[in-house]
């Protein structure tokens, strides 16, 4: 069963209509073998028994029974058929959603550990394997090895003796195959690892085509792509090369029971203990019995390769997402009470103790690495500190479910993604169902409706995906229009003006001033003129907090904000010498 719900995506349920249907047709498929035999019988009586004539009628009418058997077995081939993928692709579909909507539950660390590469590849090309699971393999399978054992049960009772010579031989096929499932769990894993691999490096080649050509890195200068392929190769041919004659060999010891039948046949033949009509019988009914038990050992490697697909997947659906029924909390102020946190095995803040009241500005500030970004992505939730509380609005942030918490915070990235849709889907995200009228307040308060209705199509343009058709002060305009219309009463601000040419900069200067209006605002910022008039500004470095006040304040105290502040106003004259 374990193999079953593995190959389903844990989802075993959707097999049971197409194992009724296909086990209900290879029944149906054993009526022309038994009118065969019995055609045979009539035919064979006259020789056997002297004064017995050949019974044509009876003939007559078994020929159209088999006629119609054949009919039968078709329109039995199409329920069948139609559960096989209707529930394959229904699985998968499904699958793929309960599988993005896990993602999105999970922990921000737990995704980025994972190569996305790997995602990517099990979202599409695991799922498919699924898909070709159930449509192609169990049902199959099964049916394969149910009408066998049927055959031996209604064999046994013409001669047990023949029933088991037939058979003799099908335990050492099956022990053959099911001792070297160890090796071939092996050479899956490994044939699945080189694939993943070749997939993330072509990821990287992608991502990285500008790069490759800007550094002319053709050639031995970048060789892992074609590394990873032939290694792929290697590993295509090897799980192909050793598993072929385990197969081959396990068919052969299957097909060898017919040898047996045939010489036990032969030997009781002589001594007069079996009846040549009984021996015709083994013979039509045990040149057929073999190619759906051949099939299933010819399918069974792929099911085992297919199996490890389905358990990366079922891993991926156990990991466990993150906890938390309360509801959000009516209070908007943020307080961080002793809290640590690392990435893996480094540690990034250390004991860090903060209050940020609801309605106040909060600055953080420090050099690269010092904790700040990660002081937001825990405020949003998107990890859970080491050790140590969040609160908000005095509820332990733990508790409050993640959406519902998320839906007390906008954020500002400095990094901003668009997806591939319109500009005015992509302001929407802030806000499903939110009207035009709503979408245009929000773009004209973000200062981006006037370059958006420039555009060919206006709202209703097309972003490249990531927004590559915008420029930088595009894409963040909109972006802050999209936490406008969110209106959530806490905004979380990562360097939004920090990469911006002085135009762009005061115009998303302006948009943000309208976004934090009236709402508990934390901001990181480099620029440090820009959160000058902060209710307060915290100084982060080395994961610590070293020093906290008001930007006069600091300066008084001499110490990092001080020269800080000294090194951002020396560099504001720097100039490019020829």
């Amino acid at each position: 069963m374990g193999m079953l719900h593995n190959i389903t995506a844990g989802s075993p349920r959707t097999l049971i209509k197409p194992v009724i249907y296909t086990t209900l047709s290879n029944l149906v498929g054993i009526l022309p073998f038994i009118l065969l035999v019995e055609a045979a019988r009539l035919i064979f009586e006259p020789f056997t028994a002297p004064d017995a004539v050949l019974n044509t009628a009876r003939l007559w009418l078994v020929c159209a029974g088999m006629a119609v058997s054949v009919l039968v077995l078709f329109l039995s081939e199409i329920p069948a058929y139609r559960s096989q993928f209707r529930s394959a692709y229904r699985a998968a579909a499904e699958g793929r959603s309960r599988l993005a909507e896990h993602l999105r539950k999970l922990p921000l660390g737990y995704l980025n550990r994972r190569d996305p590469g790997d995602l990517a590849n099990m979202m599409m090309g695991d799922f498919t394997m699924v898909e070709h699971g159930i449509s192609h393999l169990v049902p199959q399978m099964i049916g394969a090895f149910i009408m066998p054992i049927l055959a031996l049960c209604g064999l046994a009772f013409i001669d047990w003796r023949m029933a088991l010579s037939l058979f003799a031989a099908f335990p050492i096929a099956l022990l053959l195959v099911l001792l070297t499932n160890g090796l071939q769990s092996k050479l899956g894993n490994n044939h699945i690892r080189a694939k993943l691999d070749a997939g993330n490096r072509l990821q990287e080649y992608l991502n990285g085509i500008r790069v490759i050509k800007a550094y002319n890195m053709t050639g031995d200068s970048f060789v892992r792509l074609e590394r990873s392929f032939k290694e792929l190769m290697r590993h295509s041919i090897r799980i192909e090369g050793l598993l072929g004659p385990i197969v081959l060999s396990a068919i052969a010891f299957l097909r060898a029971g017919l040898t047996l039948m045939i010489m036990a046949g032969a030997y009781y033949l002589m001594d007069g203990s079996l009846n040549l009509l009984v021996f015709v019988t083994f013979l039509l009914v045990g040149t057929r019995i073999y190619d759906p038990l051949t099939t299933a050992l010819v399918n069974y490697a792929e099911f085992r390769y297919h199996v490890q697909a389905g358990e990366r997947i079922v891993a991926l659906l156990s990991e466990p997402i993150m906890s938390g029924e309360r509801q959000a909390p009516a209070g908007h102020d943020v307080v961080l009470e002793r809290v640590t946190f690392g990435y893996q095995a480094k540690t990034v803040l250390q004991d860090v103790s903060v209050t940020m009241k609801a309605g106040s500005f909060t600055a953080l500030v420090g050099p690269s690495g010092s904790g700040k970004s990660t002081v937001l992505r825990l405020i949003a939730r998107f990890y859970d500190p080491d050790s140590g509380v969040i609160t908000m609005g005095g509820e332990n942030i733990r508790h409050v479910e993640p959406e519902a918490l998320l839906s007390q915070v906008a954020m500002v990235f400095q990094d901003v993604y668009l997806f591939q849709d319109t500009i005015g889907n992509n302001i929407r995200f802030g806000r499903k169902g939110a009207t035009q009228e709503e979408v245009e307040e929000a773009a004209k308060q973000a200062c981006c409706h006037d370059f958006i209705i420039k555009l060919p199509l206006g709202y209703d343009t097309v972003v490249g995906e990531g927004g590559s058709t915008l420029s930088g002060g595009e894409k963040q305009r909109v972006s802050i229009a999209r936490a406008i219309l969110k209106n959530a009463p806490i905004v979380l601000l990562d360097e939004a003006t920090a990469s911006l040419d002085p135009e762009n900069e005061v115009e998303i200067q302006r948009a943000i001033n309208r976004l934090v209006q009236g709402r508990t605002v934390i901001a990181i910022a480099h620029r440090l003129k820009t959160v000058r008039h902060a209710k307060q500004i915290i100084v982060l470095n080395g994961g610590q907090i070293v020093e906290a006040g008001q930007h006069e304040q600091l300066l008084e105290q001499q110490g990092l904000y001080a020269r800080l502040w000294r090194r951002q106003h020396e560099s504001s004259g720097w100039r490019m010498s020829s």
